[in-house]
């Protein structure tokens, strides 16, 4: 087992369970009617529909980062071979490239950044 591609793995979904926990209480409680899933009441600057789909989008990089997780978490178990380097050095420049647009976006602000950052130094140094 490589233990850096599942250390990886698990952090890929501790990252979406906090991203989707806090972006539930930080961002849609305010703007959700208490009796649905997903936020639909406007604001000034929102129509519902944009709500709503800033509402999916939100959670769809959650899904993306427990897709990831898994990937990570079963190639952890398998033997290695040029196509699991090649994928995993992949995601690793993904979440470099990730960390670095979130922390130029948000100017270093959202958390997030460290997070990918720490992602793509396991992956690195697990190839």
């Amino acid at each position: 087992m490589n233990i850096y591609f599942f250390i990886a793995g698990i952090l890929c979904f501790l990252l979406g369970i906090a991203h989707s926990i806090l972006g539930e209480y930080l961002i849609f409680k305010n703007i959700r009617n208490k009796e649905k899933l997903v936020p639909t009441k406007e604001t000034i600057e929102l129509k519902e529909r944009h709500v709503r789909i800033l509402w999916a989008t939100w959670h769809l990089a959650t899904v993306f980062g427990w897709c990831l997780g898994a990937i990570l978490i079963k190639i952890s178990i398998l033997e290695e071979s040029q196509l699991i380097d090649f994928i995993v050095k992949t995601i690793g420049l993904t979440m470099f490239l990730s960390s670095l647009l979130v922390l130029i976006g948000t100017k270093g602000k959202h958390p997030g950044w460290l997070v990918l950052l720490a992602i793509g130094i396991v992956l690195i140094i697990g190839t």
